[in-house]
């Protein structure tokens, strides 16, 4: 490809006397230098962004303590390593595959177990995003753009939040960037090796978060055979290489889980069948589209046709209570701005780059932030993650394409007026007068766009009227101002222009950056961890959407609590045992006593240590509940290594940390044991393996609606003595799946004796009751 087709960088000007350069079409401009300045101020960006993603790390423990468990059974065991299990005698996996394990795993490998060590690289990972990022934006738009870029994307809430936890998320906004990247080199010399290293990135996404990697292949596929600069069937031959690629990079592993006898390996976690296949397509693949997730906690019908914990859908889901504070604040301008430059692009040669790069980020942030919005099944705020790379892109490209075309155009092209010179991110015209309008209408947006930011950081931060309320005028004033500024730009000396441009740049960023640095500063453990103060109506800090627990259950102020009725009247698994009776460690519905002599004085069942739905946490609260004294699922400020104590809704969304007591019991001829213990669910079962550093096997998977093991499966362990304890409490399930679970709590309380240590209903399955 020639590459004077669009400029990438800023060439020097000439002046308005210089003659016209002599056609050389035969040669390629030399790469001009890049400014000191520039990698100074990269060297910073990168530096800042590791200090706010690293310092303080250890405070929020276990953070994912589900994602936790799995990395310490992959440190120790290299099957439970290749497969993702959830422990290291290897029962059940986790219900994503296993890309992001690896990272923490080895890193825990070399360092020992320890928060920092699986956190770390999960940080790193942010760094490394955002000096992709930079380097993707400055090859077409110089490194103002880039900055920019990698700025907005290190300072957007959810990815310092994301960045600090153990999600799947953290690598995956990597393995994505790094794809737009190979796309970019690919589109500027129609390089086949570069198309397929992009599609291998994407595949590899794949093995990091399943199908949400796969959002953006339409979008990488559609602007390549749009924009690469050579024949129509060369590139679609490429593109097929590239699916043969993404194929090859995901499938390995699937192929080889799928082929391996079923006895060889750990049960596929969130699947009903046991299958790779189905968790892809059903759990983690269509049903997170259409609310139809078999096994899932809630019911997609529910909430105005969101899923659990995921609010309202619609075209607006990304600005409201629960999202808005994790990644709007630049969303309005990175829109604004992808139109405007697209009608600046205006009749570009198909392989503009300009209007090439805003078509494969602007794809990226339309496509993945519409099914967002629109998705019924289990959808959380911090999937957002995935756009800020996109509204980072976009500000940055944007914002440095209108401000070059501000300058007029050469006489040639606006038919006698001043000119300057040619600027990068020009276009072939499309009228004269459109390009003697062109500076006006590029300042105006400019302006609008820093107004509009400026307003939406103003109602984003009204939305905590406590947290620092004098930030909320400063920025709207701010902003303000820099937009008046824009306007008078030309008619200002040039000394105060990049006071201007600074003034706005703060007001842009002062919110996402606040909310940043708060998030930065406080632990944050759990299932659904969520960045920023508190805010009215969310639900990482303002509770459940509507005030309702998920699956219609109620809470102890009136709302209804696990193991009580569905929305169709039906009852919540968890309550009873499939006799009538009541679960280990509670209440049977006559009111008397279980039948091993109500040793956990009546309480609920579904809560990790009985607690009952009477009991309340400090405040008065719901114990372990987000947003009843657990702050969003938020460790404590001042965090501690492990879990935090009373996991969410009942083991569901977060771990148990034993006692010493619990912990001494536990360990106790663990080694003669394949699993020191079994509970209901993952989360509850993280706590007690983290704790120890020995096997727990996870009743149901996550939600306890897995069926693994079956009864009889059970009923074997526990005969040939592989498993030493049942811990009660943990798990239910509210949209179908198996009752394996129940069965086993059931069988487990009429044949064995239970115990109370420090409130948790413990029952010693190498000693069965006697016969009456």
């Amino acid at each position: 490809m020639d590459r004077t087709d669009t400029a990438p960088t800023t060439p020097a000007e000439p002046t308005p006397t210089d003659p016209p350069p002599a056609a050389t079409p035969a040669e390629e401009p030399a790469p001009p230098r890049t400014p000191g300045w520039t990698r100074a101020a990269l060297v910073v960006l990168l530096l800042g962004t590791g200090l706010l993603y690293i310092w303080g790390l250890g405070a929020s423990g276990w953070a994912n303590s589900f994602y936790a468990a799995a990395v310490q059974a992959g440190s120790v065991s290299g099957k439970a390593f290749f497969y993702g299990s959830s422990d290291a005698a290897n029962s059940i996996t986790v219900d994503k595959t296993p890309a992001s394990l690896w990272l923490m795993a080895l890193s825990v490998r070399i360092f020992g177990l320890n928060s920092w060590a699986m956190l770390v690289p999960q940080a790193l990972c942010g760094v490394a995003s955002v000096g992709v990022l930079y380097a993707t934006v400055k090859r077409w738009y110089g490194p103002v753009a880039g900055l920019i870029a990698g700025l907005v994307l290190a300072l957007t809430p959810v990815a310092t939040l994301m960045f600090r936890f153990n999600n799947p998320d953290a690598l995956l906004v990597l393995l994505l960037v790094g794809g737009a990247y190979a796309t970019v080199r690919a589109l500027e010399t129609a390089s086949t090796r570069w198309i397929v290293l992009a599609g291998a990135l994407v595949g590899f996404g794949f093995l990091t978060k399943m199908l949400q990697a796969f959002l953006v292949v339409p979008v990488f596929a559609g602007v390549y055979l749009l924009a690469a600069p050579t024949g129509l069937w060369r590139r679609v031959r490429q593109l097929l290489l590239a699916g043969v690629a993404v194929v090859v990079s995901a499938g390995w592993w699937v192929a080889i889980v799928e082929l391996t006898p079923a006895s060889a390996r750990p049960y596929i976690g969130g699947s009903q069948g046991n299958s790779i296949l189905e968790l892809t397509l059903g759990y983690n693949g269509l049903g997170r589209i259409t609310g139809d997730e078999v096994g899932s906690v809630g019911d997609g019908r529910m909430g105005g046709g969101g899923g659990p914990f995921s609010g309202q859908t619609g075209l607006l889901r990304m600005f409201d209570a629960e999202i808005g504070g994790q990644v709007s604040w630049l969303l309005p301008a990175a829109l604004i701005l992808l139109v405007a430059g697209l009608l600046a692009a205006g009749r570009a040669a198909r392989t503009d780059r300009t209007r090439a790069g805003l078509l494969l980020w602007g794809g990226w942030l339309l496509v993945t932030g519409l099914i967002f919005s629109f998705m019924s099944g289990i959808f959380h705020a911090y999937y957002t993650v995935a756009l800020a790379p996109a509204v980072g892109a976009l500000v940055g490209i944007g914002g440095t394409v209108l401000w070059r075309q501000r300058r007029p155009l050469p006489a040639s092209a606006t038919g006698g007026e001043p000119a300057v010179g040619p600027q990068p991110g020009d276009t072939p015209a499309v009228g004269s007068m459109w390009q003697r309008w062109r500076p006006l209408a590029a300042t105006a947006t400019l302006a609008g766009t820093l107004a509009v930011t400026a307003w939406w950081a103003w109602v984003l931060l009204g939305r905590s009227p406590d947290w620092y309320p004098w930030l909320r005028t400063a920025v709207l004033v701010a902003g303000l101002a820099g937009a008046a500024g824009i306007l008078l730009a030309s008619r200002l000396p040039r000394w105060l222009v990049p006071v201007v441009l600074g003034v706005g740049a703060a007001a842009a960023l002062a919110g996402p950056a606040a909310y940043a640095l708060q998030t930065a500063a406080t632990p944050h453990g759990g299932s659904i961890p969520s960045a920023g103060p508190s805010v009215a109506g969310g639900f990482g800090r303002g509770g459940f959407p509507g005030g309702q627990p998920p699956g219609g259950m109620q809470r102890p102020d009136g709302g209804q609590m696990p193991g009580a009725q569905r929305p169709d009247g039906g009852q919540m698994p968890g309550a009873q045992r499939p006799d009538g009776g009541q679960m280990p460690g509670g209440q049977r519905p006559d009111g008397g006593q279980s039948p091993e002599g109500g040793q956990n004085n009546g309480q609920a069942p579904s809560f990790p240590g009985g607690g009952a739905p009477g009991d309340q946490a400090p405040g008065g609260q719901a114990p372990g509940f987000p947003g009843g004294g657990r702050d969003g699922g938020q460790v404590p400020p001042g965090g501690r290594q492990g879990p935090a104590a009373g996991g969410g809704m009942g083991g569901l969304l977060n771990a148990r940390e034993p006692s010493a007591a619990l912990r001494e019991l536990l360990e106790r001829d663990s080694a003669s044991y394949t699993w020191a213990a079994a509970t209901i669910g993952s989360n509850n079962a993280s706590g007690y393996q983290l704790a120890t550093g020995d096997p727990v096997m996870a009743i149901g998977g996550f939600n306890g609606s897995d069926p693994s093991p079956t009864l009889a499966q059970f009923q074997r362990y526990v005969a040939d003595g592989k498993i030493h304890y049942f811990l009660g409490g943990g798990g239910f399930r509210a949209n179908g799946g198996s009752s394996a679970s129940q069965e086993i709590a059931a069988w487990v309380a009429e044949s064995f004796t239970a115990q109370t240590v420090d409130g948790v209903t413990v029952y010693d399955l190498s000693t069965p009751k006697a016969a009456s």
